[in-house]
Parts: C-alpha cells; structure tokens; sequence
C-alpha cells in the first residue's frame, strides 16, 4: 500500500512538473512581449532584454494606436470573425446534415468536392481567388472578403459536422418525419441543438483563423476602412520597423482580443474541443 502511495506521489509530481514546464514556455513569450512594450526603443536596445523598464513608457500604445488605426481595424475584424463563424456553422451544419441522413447517389461527390477544400493551402488558391474577386467586381469591398474567409472555413465545418451528425440515431428523424416534420424543421428542432459541442469546436477554429489571416485580406482590400487588425500590426514591420517599442505595443493590441476572447469562453472551448475531438 505504502508503494503505491509512493509510486502515486512520484508520478503526479512528475506530471505536474511537466505541466509546470509547458505552461511557462506558453506564458513567457507573452510576459516578455508585454515587458518590452513599455520599453522605449533607445532603451531596449541599449539594456539587457530581460530586464524590467527602467521607466515604464506607455506612450507607445497611444502612438501604435494612433498610427496603426486600430479602433476601426479591430471593429472589421470583429465583423468579420463574427458573419464569417454564423456563416460556416448554419451552411456548413445543414450541409453536413444532408450528407450524414440523406441517401442520393450525388452525396459522396459532393461531401468529396467540400473535404478536398482542407487539402487546399491559402498559397495554391490566392491568384486565382484574386483574379475571381476582382472579374466579378466585388475587390475592396467587405463582400468580397466575406466569401472567400467563409468558403475557406466552410470544409473543416462540413466534414466535423458530418462525422458528428452520424453518430445522431437515425430513428430519431424517422420519428420526426412519420409525424409530418420537414428536414428544415427536423435540422432547426432536433439535429443542431443536439450539434452544440463540435459546434463551439468549429467556431474556435473557424473565429482564430479570421481573427488572424492576413494574406488574403491584404490582396482583396486595398483601403484601410475595411482591412482587419493584422493588416495594421504589418505596418510595423516596414518603415517602423526599427521602432522596436511600438512594434511590440502593437503586437499587443492584436493579441489582446484574444486572449479576453479565450478568457471568457475558455470552458466553452476545453468542452467544445474535447467533446468534438472524441465524438467526431
């Protein structure tokens, strides 16, 4: 009894201690970024990096904000995030809904044509994305950005929601449609309520890649009203880039929704992840 007592203590001690290790190489970095930022250049450059400010200048928020634009580029990404994340999970949910319960002959096509998207890196599809956005009028505009962010979240949506919508007992349909229920009344009733944890699943993934892509916005917009908050963080690295201060002032602005974004919702998302995860 005495040695699994033993053996018990050693290995919480061990997997702690690994826990410990993993969440101090997470946490670092963003110490270390916010330490900076309160930095004046002159000063980190000329002092150890490690060490705290001297005098903590916080006149490199208000000037990053001021130059980057960040007010208006933050609501944009807001906008974005939050249409682009309704958008892929009511399309990519009632799609996975047809393709997980309903039998015809085009749905193996079909789901195929949506999955090969996951395949698809940003890279491989921007020229041609471009060239379309910009044939059908729609470059510089807020549509124009819409489409493309949801058509790219739309696969990882459709092919969890299919996984999960599968497991879903099929009589529980058939019960719905003896009585008379249509399938949009059968989805709206039944089949998404029931979707809710790998519903959170998609829309973590779905909100963090839209909060944080930056190549094609930067190709589809070319005014500052509608481009997004990594487009401002970019500006930094160009004729600032030597003003290492409110580069890191910036880079916080940016990393700050975030981390409020995680901090409200964070069971949500250990819920929403692990239960998509398992059941998917």
């Amino acid at each position: 009894m005495a040695r699994i007592r033993k053996t018990s203590l050693y290995y919480l001690v061990s997997i702690y201690g690994l826990m410990f290790v993993f969440a101090l190489l997470a946490i670092y970095p963003i110490f270390w970024l916010v330490l900076q930022s309160f930095k004046t250049t002159q000063e980190y450059i000329s002092s150890s990096k490690l060490a705290f400010p001297k005098v903590w200048f916080t006149g490199n928020y208000t000037e990053s904000w001021r130059r980057g634009n960040f007010g208006a580029l933050i609501l944009n990404s807001v906008f974005y995030s939050i249409i682009t994340v309704a958008a892929v999970i009511i399309f990519g949910f009632m799609a996975g809904f047809a393709f997980a319960k309903m039998k015809n002959k085009a749905v193996p096509f079909l789901h195929g044509s949506f999955i090969i998207g996951i395949l698809l890196t940003l890279q491989s599809i921007m020229v041609p994305l471009f060239l379309m956005v910009n044939a059908v009028g729609l470059f510089d505009t807020r549509l124009g950005i819409l489409i493309p962010y949801i058509g790219i979240g739309l696969p990882m949506g459709v092919y969890l929601s299919t996984e999960y919508i599968k497991s879903i007992p099929d009589a529980l349909i058939e019960s719905a449609r003896i009585d008379g229920a249509v399938y949009l009344r059968i989805f709206a009733s039944i089949i998404f309520p029931m979707t809710a944890p790998v519903a959170v699943t998609v829309g973590i993934l779905t909100f963090t890649g839209t909060w944080n892509e930056f190549m094609l916005i930067n190709i589809l917009a070319s005014s500052d009203r509608i481009k997004s908050i990594p487009v401002g963080i970019n500006r930094f690295s160009g004729a600032l880039a030597s003003d290492f201060g409110k580069q890191f002032a910036a880079l916080v602005i940016g990393l700050l929704p975030m981390l409020v974004f995680y901090g409200i919702f964070r069971k949500q998302i250990t819920k929403g992840a692990a239960a998509g995860a398992v059941k998917g």
